[in-house]
């Protein structure tokens, strides 16, 4: 969840009321909120002052600045109505023209402008953290949306968002005086520690996106930087807010955000003028579209998930305290109709609104009962397996380790001698690094990574580990489902073949299998030819279980002397050998 700092000074202005740090952190607990810590920071006088850290819900965008958190627990303490949010209309908007070129790179845009705005220097810092805030959570670090923000008084419309080629693009970037093209700002970038994150977003494409006025002068390179030129000032009085996104409805639950919040500071409060956006197919929008949604909600449905026995009316008090207007159905008492304004884009269904009610009432207020419903839980029986095999397996000497699901493909292909195998693995979208790029699909690669970091121990090394595996199955929602192996290593100065089938009897005789029964509860060995495995040291554990298969012989696993090539790929020296189960199929 995200966390901000908030000056106890300026907590108590915005509340009207100084709090002590026990008031307030009660007063947040009991608007579901946490104040994570209390810290003691210097000001810019040098003075010592309270900062305190308030952890807000990742889904309440409109929270995470002191204007719009202290907003809403005033209404929550019933001191201020809940504002109306309205659209003013002048007798020109300003314009923004979309060109077809930025399809391939932000292809939506949307915007505001906020007049007769008044700042100081604690709401214009306000102002900039926010952003930065909305960056890191809806926008997703700026690669689904970004803003930026301009003095529209030294700027002039209509504005055009277009993609042009890096070179092409010249201008002098936010708080910079020489001019730079695009190639040269990425290059300038490349070590700026806030920047630096978010070029890979356009440093590739041929052309980057950009936002001009009518006088060729550029407003932003979204979604790196903003131009010199019209940033906003302490004195700035007009703002216009432009929005560009590969996610159109996170664009306007961000423009809505910013616009709700700041129109605080308009000569008058929580006016919006809007402006026009036109698209490449002509068609013209307006934004920010600011609506309040109706939404029809059951007081018995949401009793029932709470365990209350509330009336339409109380329940209408305690969502109004949320800063959501509603009223009881004229026509049925059991209906409230809750209008949700343009600050909660949280509230997607009755469930969200059970939750408001909960808030409001105190979940500490809701009387503690039992459970109408006698049950007797029991074990997962996969999990029961699990933990009794790993007791007993350790009391065989054998020491457990735990491992990432996660790893390279080149643990499980080029260092397991199976190139071919990577087609079958689920892969990571958007690795952050190259030790995470895809999901295991055995757990011998990660135990040998985990030898290669402790070959140094004394020998002979006995490793497990019982854990799932990550498996491609097109059947299942998901394309692929998870299966619980149990994975054996043994490391020594000879090839350890005796003990890995030793240790597999053990594992057969406390899962109830006997050797080489060719009928019931059985298993035998068969050679088999693995790339991983020394040729001729290599073996297939089947099964014969009536219940699986009906009846037939499962494979459930691999083991043998691992080939030394798959030894030295992992920066070993000794002979291993392995054992891999898949442990399903004995339940």
């Amino acid at each position: 969840m995200p966390t901000i700092g908030i000056k106890k000074p300026l907590l108590d202005t915005f509340l009207h009321k100084e709090y002590t740090r026990e008031e307030f952190d009660e007063l947040c607990f009991d608007y579901g909120l946490e104040v994570d810590d209390v810290v003691v920071e210097k000001s810019d006088a040098g003075v010592d002052e309270e900062v305190y850290k308030i952890e807000i819900p990742a889904n309440r965008y409109d929270l995470l600045c002191v204007e719009g958190l202290t907003r809403a627990l005033r209404i929550f303490k019933k001191e201020i109505p809940t504002p109306k949010y309205t659209l003013t209309r002048p007798k020109t908007l300003q314009r923004l023209i979309v060109k077809p070129e930025v399809a391939e790179v932000r292809p939506f845009l949307v915007g505001a402008v906020l007049r007769n705005v008044t700042l100081n220097k604690d709401s214009y810092a306000s102002f900039i953290d926010l952003q930065d805030k909305l960056h890191q959570n809806i926008c997703r670090r700026r690669t689904l949306v970004s803003m930026g923000t301009h003095d529209l008084d030294t700027i002039t419309g209509p504005f055009e968002y277009r993609a042009e080629a890096p070179k092409d693009i010249k201008f002098a970037p936010l708080n910079q005086t020489k001019v730079m093209n695009g190639a040269e700002l990425m290059e300038f970038y490349s070590t700026d520690l806030h920047l630096r994150e978010f070029l890979p977003i356009i440093r590739d494409k041929p052309r980057y996106p950009v936002i001009y006025d009518s006088k060729g002068v550029v407003c932003s390179l979204p979604p790196i930087i903003n131009g010199d030129h019209s940033k906003i000032k302490l004195s700035t009085k007009n703002i216009l807010i432009e929005v560009t996104a590969t996610d159109l409805k996170k664009a306007k639950i961000v423009l809505d955000t910013i616009v709700t919040i700041y129109s605080l500071y308009c000569d008058q409060k929580f006016t919006v003028e809007p402006v026009q956006v036109e698209y490449p197919d002509g068609a013209v929008h307006e934004y920010p579209e600011l609506n309040y949604r109706e939404q029809v909600v059951d007081v018995r449905n949401i009793n029932n998930k709470i365990g209350l026995n509330l009336n339409a009316d109380q329940m209408v008090d305690l969502l109004t305290k949320m800063s959501l207007e509603c009223k009881a159905d004229a026509k049925d008492a059991n209906l409230i109709n809750v209008v949700v304004p343009p600050t909660r884009h949280d509230i997607l269904h009755e469930c969200d609104v059970a939750e408001d009610v909960g808030l409001a009432f105190g979940f500490n207020n809701i009387q503690t009962r039992l459970p109408e419903a006698h049950t007797v839980a029991q074990p997962f029986p996969l999990n029961k397996l699990t933990e009794q095999l790993r007791v007993t397996v350790a009391a065989a000497g054998w020491t457990e380790v735990l491992n990432f699901a996660l790893c390279s493909t080149e643990d499980i292909t080029t260092r397991m001698r199976k190139e071919g195998d990577l087609a079958n693995v689920v892969k990571i979208a958007n690795p952050k690094t190259s030790e995470f790029q895809v999901a295991r699909n055995a757990l011998v690669p990660g135990l040998l990574k985990t030898l290669s970091y402790n070959k140094d121990m004394p020998l002979p090394l006995k490793v497990f580990e019982i854990q799932d595996i990550i498996i491609k199955d097109e059947s299942t929602d998901t394309n692929s489902r998870n299966e619980r192996h149990l994975g054996a290593l043994h490391y020594s100065k000879t090839g350890g073949f005796e003990i890995i089938h030793g240790f597999l009897d053990r594992i057969m005789e406390l899962l109830d299998y006997e050797f080489k029964k060719p009928t019931g509860r059985g298993y035998f060995i068969k050679e088999h030819e693995d790339p991983s495995y020394f040729p001729g040291r290599c073996a297939q554990v089947l099964i014969n279980n009536t219940a699986a298969a009906g009846g037939k012989p499962v494979v459930v696993g691999t083991f043998g002397i691992l080939h030394p090539q798959v030894i030295s790929a992992f920066a070993l020296t000794m002979p291993c050998s392995a054992l891999e189960l898949n442990l399903e199929p004995f339940l």
